[in-house]
């Protein structure tokens, strides 16, 4: 399909549609057909400006969808499970960036982007770009910006082990890239190694603990330091967390239900719009129409209020749009629109049968207290907020894929820049921002606790639900000298700081931070003169 641009603007169209190669697999909008056929070729520029801003939206879904839906639910279905008081203590007492709930939370991004481009062929190398574009990224640049911002003494045993993890993931990766394919047993330990890790992670602080006397103890030499009175988040959830908790009333009045609904589903807070600088506010527009429809079909349950985040209308208006979501958004609505014996489509049997459960739910409960199955509606909201993680992901590959036929780039150079910073801003803005606060030991356990998850699963993962029973493996052919490259970038990166950081005794500041940033700045330079062929490697 890279031959399009090569024969004549007016044999573009033609091209598109005449070549199965430029079919893109999923998604509701089809990009190629869009910028080749809709516009005309002097607007070529337009097309790909509103394409490249689109991709922008993209990523403030995800972010959106991850943060303040994804997340929560996660978290309440982890304490609904009695977890909360093990799984979730370890991802806080343990100096990494969330084993379990955490990582799946934070890594949801990523891990649905890589399944979105290992189900095509065409587009994995997007997922290995972006996967080792991401671990060189957030173990060169956030690392780095780390240690300027605030010189520390890391933590030496978690760091050593997770480097060391992180080192025989990508070791199994450059196996599996140089073999050109992954089967069920290599899919299969990607998915075991995590699970290894975590035990491991477990076992670690079990013994920790139990060395200290099984309180919490001041943290060791080798702990990253936890603030010892935590901030309040923001509420989770936009539904219950853009309106501040002070300008409620001290006595508890009965409202109306068309007024808890009209409530539940602004976005804004007034209040807080007022006191916010103007480029806040800027985003904030942008992210408005986002949070108003995931509002509409995604519920939140919160455990750390009193309600639960119970909002009587606005739940039951979610039994009805979060099921017409999943089904709608599944395999780009084609489960949803089909027709029951060609007769009946299935969203109107959804719509009939989740109508008549809301209108039950409505009339035995009250505004006031939840119902005791109210938990029933974090897994609800959970499903409905991945639905929309795996579309927002779906179309982002797209759109890729679409950007590297126009300005004809390989999937991995736009895996390793676009998809790879895309999806690392959110946890780089956390870390330099907990950094900031007086705690880098804990930020730096991040860069290096969290990408395990990302590699391990989103491979993991990735490729085991592309494999059948007739065809258990999944062929994985680089498509450009490049992911060599990235290969050998981000094993340097880790053999460097596993040399480096043990040889200052841990203590790390400046010179180390100006190191990985100048690395980061000579890779990518050789990543981009290799795409561009300006820098010739032998194929292995």
């Amino acid at each position: 399909c890279w031959e399009v641009r090569e024969h004549n603007s007016s044999e573009w169209c033609h091209f598109i549609r005449s070549n199965p190669d430029c079919q893109l697999d999923g998604g509701f909008l089809d990009y190629l057909d869009g910028v080749f056929c809709v516009f005309p070729p002097r607007l070529l520029p337009l097309a790909v400006t509103l394409y490249a801003l689109w991709l922008l939206y993209l990523f403030i879904i995800l972010a959106v969808t991850a943060e303040k839906f994804f997340c929560p639910n996660l978290s309440a279905i982890a304490t609904n499970l009695k977890l909360s008081h093990n799984v979730a203590v370890f991802s806080l007492t343990c100096p990494l960036h969330g084993v379990t709930f955490l990582a799946f939370g934070n890594g949801a991004p990523d891990v649905f982007s890589a399944v979105v481009a290992f189900s095509d062929p065409r587009t994995a190398g997007l997922a290995i770009g972006a996967i080792f574009g991401a671990g060189v990224f957030v173990t060169t640049v956030v690392a780095g910006g780390i240690a300027l911002l605030k010189p520390f003494t890391a933590a030496s045993r978690p760091f050593l082990r997770d480097v060391i993890f992180y080192m025989v993931a990508v070791f199994l990766t450059f196996v599996v890239l140089y073999l050109g394919r992954i089967r069920l047993g290599e899919a299969l330990g990607y998915l075991g190694l995590y699970v290894f890790y975590v035990l491991t992670v477990v076992l670690c602080t079990w013994i920790h603990r139990r060395q200290r006397g099984d309180g919490l103890a001041p943290p060791g030499p080798w702990e990253p330091e936890m603030p010892t009175d935590v901030e309040e988040p923001e509420p989770s959830g936009t539904n219950s967390g853009d309106y501040g908790e002070e300008y409620r009333p001290l006595l508890p009045s009965q409202e109306s239900s068309l007024r808890i609904l009209s409530t539940a589903l602004s976005p804004l807070d007034y209040r807080k719009w007022r006191r916010k600088p103007w480029y806040w506010r800027l985003f904030k527009a942008c992210k408005v129409p986002v949070e108003l429809v995931l509002l509409l079909t995604v519920p939140v349950v919160d455990p750390d209020k009193d309600d639960l985040n119970w909002r009587r209308p606005l739940n039951c208006l979610h039994i009805l749009t979060s099921p017409l979501l999943c089904i709608l958004t599944l395999k780009s609505g084609t489960y949803g629109l089909y027709q029951i014996q060609g007769i009946f489509p299935v969203w109107g049997l959804v719509t009939l049968v989740a109508s008549a459960l809301a209108l039950i739910v409505f009339i035995t409960t009250s505004n006031e207290e939840p119902p005791k199955y109210h938990c029933v509606f974090a897994f609800l909201g959970f499903l409905a907020s991945a639905m929309w993680i795996n579309a927002a992901a779906t179309e982002l590959v797209n759109i890729l894929r679409t950007l590297g036929i126009i300005f004809q780039l390989s999937n991995t150079v736009l895996g390793l820049t676009l998809l790879a910073w895309g999806n690392s801003i959110g946890d780089t803005f956390s870390d330099l921002t907990m950094a900031r606060q007086g705690y880098p030991r804990m930020a730096f356990s991040a860069c290096f606790g969290g990408i395990i998850f990302n590699i391990l699963v989103g491979v993991g993962l990735g490729c085991l639900l592309q494999m059948s029973s007739s065809q258990p493996l999944v062929k994985l052919e680089p498509d450009s000298p490049l992911v060599w490259v990235l290969a050998g970038a981000l094993g340097l990166s880790l053999l460097f700081s596993f040399v480096t950081v043990p040889a200052q005794c841990f203590q790390l500041g400046k010179a180390y931070g100006t190191c990985l940033l100048a690395y980061y700045l000579l890779f990518l330079s050789v990543a981009l003169l290799t795409e561009f062929r300006v820098i010739h490697f032998p194929s292995p």
